[in-house]
């Protein structure tokens, strides 16, 4: 029984250490293992957050916008539209900033977005009940506002059709000035052809005949445009109103009108006339009644 015992092969240290090595390299690749699948899981769970994150973000978008596209006249309703789009502008916000990831999260998200939501389709109900009943209303007063306006056009067709008789008339009653013509007088008042040799000009014209015209006496203006463009004038103080303007004019006399045939002689008497293209126009009662234009050589 000793010898049996003295016999026995005890292991050796080396032995041991080689196999504790073993189990460390075992673990250390059941580590890495272990460490390789979270690394995965969290990676996927990155990406899955990033798309609902995305997903998410579209849907808040398209919220804010419906909200913005919700008309109302309704002051309430408009504040609390309001209200709600801030929240989405909030939530919104959040969700860009938010680093945690997990599937709670995005339910949370959802969920807040859902309500949202349903918040928004209660609003709609509310403005279509609005628009309905505005309608309603708009319905039963229309044949009233049909008669109110079929009453006013009638009245504004006879004040349309007053106002264009009345403008006819206005028309028709101006008196036109015909046959214009510029005469260069020398110093002795003698018709000459040379504009080096001119002292006056005389502008001659005739008052057509118009029995819609008011007979008696008023004036009559002639503006005489020179080659340089610019208007001739006896004094610095010739003017005449015009279309609510005070305008220059190269002569002027008072006649009297008694809707017949008027030959009119109206004469310029200063300086600046030389060679080229005048301009000549008639004014009377306010309104331009003839023109035409001359070349002196």
């Amino acid at each position: 029984m000793e010898d049996y015992e003295y016999g026995q092969e005890t292991p050796s240290p080396q032995k041991s250490i080689k196999g504790y090595q073993i189990i460390i390299l075992v673990l250390a690749v059941i580590l890495a293992a272990l460490s390789f699948l979270y690394y995965n899981q969290m990676s996927g769970l990155k990406r899955d957050f990033a798309i609902e994150r995305d997903t998410l973000t579209n849907q808040l978008l398209a919220l804010r916008g419906d909200y913005d596209n919700l008309r109302t006249e309704n002051d309430t309703i408009a504040r609390n539209l309001g209200i709600e789009r801030e929240k989405a502008d909030s939530l919104l916000q959040q969700l860009a900033k938010e680093r945690s990831y997990s599937r709670a999260t995005i339910r949370k998200y959802e969920k807040e977005i859902g309500t949202l939501r349903s918040v928004m389709r209660n609003y709609v109900h509310q403005i279509d009940s609005l628009n309905t009943l505005n309608k309603e209303l708009i319905t039963q007063n229309a044949d009233y506002r049909q008669r109110v306006t079929s009453e006013r056009l009638r009245a504004d067709m006879a004040e349309e059709k007053a106002e264009e008789l009345s403008t006819k008339i206005r028309k028709g009653s101006v008196i036109r000035a015909r046959d214009i013509a510029i005469r260069v007088l020398s110093s002795s008042d003698r018709e000459v052809t040379r504009a080096s040799r001119a002292a006056r000009l005389r502008v001659d014209f005739v008052l057509s005949s118009n029995e819609l015209a008011t007979p008696g006496e008023r004036n009559v203006y002639a503006r005489i445009i020179g080659p340089d463009g610019y208007i001739l004038a006896n004094a610095a103080n010739a003017v005449f109103e015009y279309e609510g303007d005070m305008i220059s004019y190269s002569a002027t006399r008072q006649i009297d009108y008694q809707n017949q045939d008027l030959g009119v002689s109206l004469y310029y008497n200063g300086g600046g006339i030389t060679a080229g293209k005048y301009v000549v126009s008639i004014y009377m009662d306010g309104y331009l009644i003839g023109s035409t234009e001359t070349l002196l050589r």
